[in-house]
């Protein structure tokens, strides 16, 4: 599959302590594990029209987004392509704080808002739906030593299926791992991710990202004609 991972890339051009961590940007550390499997190719959000031209995006079966400080600067006409290919059956991996961003608030209708804590918590993800591919190879559950807290009431609509349930030493619980079909597409959303943490170099991690890659890869159904149509037989009266 053809696999674009987009990227905000800002914090780790100018924090340190994200830098250390993900020296080449977050969007390298996960093109280099989905690499192995797929053809993969990244975009960041300086670049123009953000990586993610009509060529680019004809070409994406699947788009990883992660986003964090800068959602307002991604540009609408941007936001109504991604839309429009998500429809067409393009599948959509939004990670982390990227359900704040433009794309996942568009597809999903509501505010998207929730709970949020930095305080050096373990998370610990519960798999709810153990028969659901995304949790292939996955046991019971898994455990982050640190990651920022994420809790409910996450502000979305209720999701096709729950995959992963997490839990944080402060005591809250977040749906962290939903899907969602919007068109011919599928959504994933996944939570853990934090800037600060290397979450994404955990093996656990991986596997869940590899599994909902394949998962919402699009069908060969092609998307939905619309609007007026010709009878399939002889139509006897009624309005024109």
């Amino acid at each position: 599959m053809n696999v674009t991972i987009w990227n905000e890339f800002r914090h780790e051009q100018k924090d340190e302590a994200v830098r250390s961590v993900y020296p080449d940007g977050i969007h390298q550390v996960i093109a280099d594990f989905l690499g192995k499997e797929h053809q993969v190719s990244t975009a960041t959000l300086d670049e123009p029209e953000h990586g993610l031209t009509e060529e680019v995006l004809n070409q994406t079966d699947v788009l990883v987004w992660w986003g964090h400080i800068a959602h307002h600067e991604v540009d609408d006409e941007v936001v109504e392509r991604v839309h429009k290919r998500v429809l067409e059956g393009m599948g959509l991996i939004v990670l982390h704080s990227g359900h704040f961003s433009k794309i996942f608030k568009k597809l999903m209708g509501t505010g998207c808002d929730l709970k949020w804590r930095e305080a050096d918590e373990k998370e610990r993800l519960w798999v709810v739906s153990p028969s659901h591919p995304i949790a292939e190879g996955i046991d019971e559950y898994f455990e982050l030593e640190k990651e920022e807290m994420y809790g409910e009431h996450f502000d979305i609509p209720n999701p096709d299926e729950i995959v992963f349930l997490s839990w944080f030493q402060g005591g809250e619980v977040f749906r962290s791992g939903c899907t969602y079909t919007r068109g011919n597409g599928k959504i994933f959303y996944f939570r853990p991710g934090h800037e600060t943490y290397p979450t994404f170099k955990n093996q656990h991690v991986q596997r869940v990202i590899e599994n909902a890659v394949r998962w919402a890869a699009p069908t060969k159904r092609a998307y939905p004609a619309y609007g007026n149509a010709k009878p399939l037989e002889p139509v006897q009266g009624g309005s024109k």
